[in-house]
This record gives C-alpha cells, sequence and structure tokens, in this order.
C-alpha cells in the first residue's frame, strides 16, 4: 500500500499540470478561433515576424519545459533521466548567459507571445533585474542536478523528479521574465504544482505532513494574490505590466490601497516574512535535501521579486505608503528569524530559519525604497540564491557523514573532514555578510542605503541588518563547534537513525563549485551590484522598460 502512494501521487500531480496547461490552451484556442469570426484582429497583431535573437527570451523558460516533458516521457529509462536533465540544464544555462549579454548591451528585450501587439497579448519581458535573476536560478539549477546524483535513489528518478525539477525551474524562470500580471500568477501555480510534487517524493509520513502545510498555506496565498489581480483588472482594463505603469497612476478611482495590500499579503506570505513565515520552517525540512536546497535558494526570492516588481514599479507613488510597513516587517523577519535559528537543534529547521532572516533582510531595502536599498535587496537576493541553496547542501553532506541531523548527537568531524568544516564555514560566514564572502557588500549597500534616508529608518533599518547578522554569526559558530570540534558521540548500536551512511563520491564537488562562486562575488562584487544597481533604477523609473514593451512592433 505505502509503495503506491508516491508513483500515484506524482502520477495525479503531473496529470493535473497536463491537464491545466492543455485546458488553458484549448481554451485559448477557442476564444481565438470565435474572436477571429467577429473582430477584426489585424490593428493588434504584429506587423513583421519576430526575429530569432528574440526567442532568446524565452529560451529560459522554453527549454526546461521541453526537459520536463521529455524526462516524463523516458520514466521507464531511468538511467536517462539525469543525463536528459543535465544536458536540458546545460542549455537552459547558456541561453540565461546569452540574454544577460543582450540585455547588457541593448537593455530591455521584449517577444510577444502569438504576435499579439502588447497590450492586448501576453508578453515576456527582461530587464536587467530579471536577466540577472534568471541567471543565477540557472546556475543553482544546474549545480544542483549534480548534488542529485548522489541525493534521489532509484524510485525518486522513477517517480518524476527530474519531470518535477526541470518543470521548477521553468516556473521559477518564468515569473522573473512575464511582463503580464496574471501570467505572473501561471507561473506561480506551475512551480508550486512541481515544487508539490518534489515534496512528496519519498512517500514518508513527514513529508506528506510537510507538504499538506505547505501546499495549503501556498494556496491560500495564491489565492490572495489572484483576488487582487482580479481587482486590478477590473479597474484598469489591462494586466500588462508596462501599461499599469501608467493605468493605475492615472486612475483615481481605482481602489489602489485595497489592492495594494492584497498583493503585499500575497507576496509576504510567498516569500516566508513575518509572521506569515511559519509554513516554512514547518516544510522545508521534510523532503530530500536536494529538494530543501533548491526551495531555499529559489523560491522565496520570487516572492521578494515579486514585492518589487508591483509594488515599486507598477504602483509607483501609491506604493511609497506600503513601504514604511515592508521595512518595519523585514526588520522583524530578519532578527527573528535569526533567533528561530538559534534556538533550533535540528540542522535542516535551523537553515529554514537562516531562509527567513534572509527574506527579511531582503525586505528591509524594498521598504527603504530608495535605488541604493533597493541595489541591495537586489544584490542580496542573488547571494541568498548560492548560499541558501548551499547551506542546506553541505548541511545534507555533514548529515551523510554522521548519520543524524540533530546537531547535539554530531562532533569529531574536524579532524576527519576538514573539507566539510571550510566549507560550512564558507557559507555559513557568507549568510552573516562577513567579508571576504558575498553576503558582505549587499549588507553594506543596505547599511548605507539605510544611513542615507529618513531618521526613523536609518535607525531600524540599520539595526536589522547588523543584529540579524550578529546572531547569524554566533548560530554559525555554535553550529560549527558542536559539529566539528565536540568529541563525537558513540552510535547506538542497531540504531540505523545514528550510523552514518557516507558521502558518495563526487557528493562535494557542486558544494565546492558553490563556495567558489560565494568566494567569487565577494572578491568581484561588481558582477552583480552593476546589473544590480540598473534593474533598480529600472523600477524606479520604468521609461525605457515601457517604451520597449508598448512599442514591439
Amino acid at each position: 500500500m505505502g509503495r503506491n502512494v508516491v508513483p500515484r501521487a506524482a502520477g495525479l500531480v503531473l496529470s493535473l499540470g497536463a491537464i491545466t496547461l492543455w485546458s488553458g490552451t484549448a481554451l485559448a484556442a477557442a476564444a481565438s478561433k470565435e474572436s477571429s469570426e467577429t473582430i477584426d484582429a489585424a490593428p493588434a497583431m504584429l506587423s513583421q515576424d519576430q526575429s530569432l535573437v528574440g526567442w532568446l527570451v524565452a529560451f529560459p523558460i522554453i527549454i526546461p519545459l521541453l526537459g520536463s516533458g521529455l524526462t516524463l516521457a523516458l520514466r521507464s529509462f531511468p538511467r536517462w533521466q539525469a543525463p536528459v536533465a543535465v544536458g536540458f540544464m546545460v542549455a537552459t544555462l547558456f541561453s540565461a548567459v546569452g540574454l544577460s549579454a543582450l540585455v547588457a548591451a541593448q537593455g530591455p528585450q521584449i517577444m510577444a507571445m502569438g504576435n499579439w501587439m502588447p497590450p492586448f497579448g501576453i508578453v515576456v519581458a527582461i530587464d536587467s533585474l530579471s536577466a540577472l535573476l534568471v541567471l543565477a536560478s540557472s546556475i543553482v539549477g544546474l549545480i544542483g542536478l549534480g548534488y542529485a546524483r548522489s541525493d534521489i535513489d532509484g524510485p525518486g528518478v522513477q517517480y518524476g523528479f527530474y519531470s518535477f525539477y526541470l518543470l521548477l525551474i521553468c516556473g521559477v524562470n518564468g515569473a522573473f521574465s512575464t511582463g503580464d500580471l496574471f501570467n505572473l500568477y501561471v507561473w506561480f501555480e506551475v512551480f508550486l504544482i512541481s515544487s508539490f510534487g518534489l515534496m512528496i517524493l519519498g512517500g514518508t509520513r513527514i513529508q506528506m505532513d510537510g507538504a499538506v502545510k505547505y501546499g495549503v498555506l501556498n494556496l491560500i496565498a495564491t489565492t490572495v494574490f489572484l483576488i487582487a489581480v482580479g481587482l486590478t483588472y477590473g479597474s484598469t482594463g489591462t494586466l500588462n505590466m508596462a501599461d499599469l505603469t501608467t493605468a493605475l497612476a492615472n486612475n483615481p478611482v481605482a481602489p489602489t490601497a485595497t489592492i495594494g495590500a492584497l498583493f503585499v499579503l500575497a507576496f509576504a506570505m510567498k516569500a516566508a516574512a513575518f509572521p506569515l513565515h511559519f509554513w516554512l520552517p514547518a516544510s522545508y525540512h521534510t523532503p530530500k535535501v536536494i529538494v530543501s536546497a533548491i526551495f531555499a535558494g529559489l523560491l522565496t526570492k520570487v516572492g521578494v521579486y515579486s514585492l518589487m516588481r508591483v509594488m515599486v514599479m507598477l504602483f509607483g507613488a501609491d506604493g511609497e505608503a506600503f513601504m514604511p510597513i515592508i521595512a518595519v516587517v523585514g526588520v522583524l523577519t530578519a532578527i527573528l528569524g535569526a533567533l528561530g535559528a538559534l534556538a533550533r537543534s535540528d540542522l535542516k529547521r535551523m537553515a529554514a530559519f537562516l531562509v527567513i532572516s534572509g527574506v527579511g533582510v531582503m525586505l528591509i531595502g524594498v521598504g527603504i525604497g530608495t535605488r541604493d536599498g533597493l541595489s541591495g535587496a537586489i544584490a542580496y537576493a542573488v547571494h541568498s540564491i548560492f548560499v541558501m541553496t548551499a547551506f542546506f547542501l553541505v548541511l545534507g553532506y555533514v548529515q551523510r557523514l554522521t548519520g543524524t541531523s540533530l546537531l547535539w548527537r554530531s562532533g569529531g568531524l574536524y579532524g576527519r573532514h576538514a573539507l566539510a568544516a571550510a566549507l560550512f564555514l564558507v557559507f555559513g560566514f557568507a549568510a552573516a555578510g562577513l567579508p571576504p564572502f558575498s553576503g558582505f557588500w549587499p549588507k553594506f549597500m543596505l547599511i548605507d542605503a539605510a544611513l542615507k534616508s529618513s531618521d526613523w529608518l536609518a535607525v531600524t533599518g540599520t539595526l536589522g541588518v547588523i543584529v540579524s547578522g550578529f546572531l547569524t554569526t554566533i548560530v554559525v559558530g555554535r553550529t560549527w563547534a558542536l559539529m566539528f570540534l565536540k568529541p563525537a558521540d558513540t552510535p547506538v548500536e542497531g540504531d540505523p537513525s545514528q550510523q552514518p551512511a557516507g558521502a558518495p563520491p563526487g557528493m562535494g564537488l557542486p558544494i565546492v563549485l558553490l563556495a567558489a562562486v560565494v568566494i567569487g562575488l565577494g572578491i568581484f562584487p561588481g558582477i552583480v551590484i552593476e546589473p544590480a544597481t540598473i534593474g533598480a533604477a529600472t523600477l524606479l523609473d520604468p521609461t525605457l522598460y515601457v517604451e520597449r514593451v508598448l512599442e514591439v512592433n
């Protein structure tokens, strides 16, 4: 009975996703056919074909989506799953690199779906902010597959791990890339379906419990988001982001306070901000380590990105009223998240609270609302994508070496596994914001931005960043001392939970690669800071973005 739960659940999730995509396509086709019989659509269509370069904008979405479908079709051939997934992720990464170079050289890039002109049709719109986050998610996605080879067993492969994984990357890249508010909701649903499928792989009771909490609370947030989208469309008659930048400002009767509050509530829950954070530590410790790692690295960042895109770019001056609230929430989230990590003895629960603390640091930058504050928040988001993914992976590596995830049962690793000790310190110091690692410069930027802002925000914002970093340093130091310096406990004979399983060869290589990225971004911070600054400027003054989207023809 227990063995049949996982394949049935995984098959059900994949079937629901396929039915949703098929039905949406069918309805769109039917609507298009009906409208073509009654309406002259020519004025709303592009007058010329889009160039092949324009397709580069959609490749980071299309490639992992195709890979997800192919790995699903190859479920009966487990040996082919990993090589196919890696091949598609390599192609995704190359397309993300090319797209980033194109945006850096030419500015925002647009592709209109179905040759419908904006704002009538759906657009994929990539500016510096989107390109930076798509590139970071693609790098992490590829490195994560290297760890998955050692973490996912045969049944997990057969039940669709690689299909769900690639679909998750597709959904995250789609959310970072879309220029349409309703399609932002659609991409939320895509990675929610795939993340739910990843969470239940294994079929254990604790996984099912975590999946229910994760699924229910995220569905509530998605419902609130959809209500806000409906109110926005009812007030403005458009959901194209470029069109909304002027439609909301020029519509004095639009209930911007109500709509804005709903958006803040939905995105704060998606990002796991205080006091809506409780679902994350209740669920992120339950699945496989690679699943927890990719969740920690990517999913909360989509919530923070959406908050910046909607409340700063779309709402403009109307969104400024929410910034003090966001800043206060950020301070509370940063400090309480670090305190939560300090109080945990389970390694994965501790890491989950550090994810929450990092979300708070990003929200402080969003709440400051200036170009410097937003630049710091964006740079910190990129840093957090790499560090939080790596932090979970190194803890999983340590768990393989010790046979336990409980801090008080581990110990004595320094002499036997110096590499694991060094890697943990790299990611721990980076999370705390210590030089010369990737977290130092974003936190420096945020403190500088806070000191340049109003008096109360200068105090609270600086306090939030510094205190959370200090508490994180204590968490890291305490954990490192207990795991690596404290003498190891004697394993209990016959207790499989205390018997080390050992780390397979090559399991540490992806972690070493992430450590190189974290150190490299600390030594050469301009790689991230420059596009982050351009992205922040685009959020505050989206003139070029709007022109590129609305004048795509």
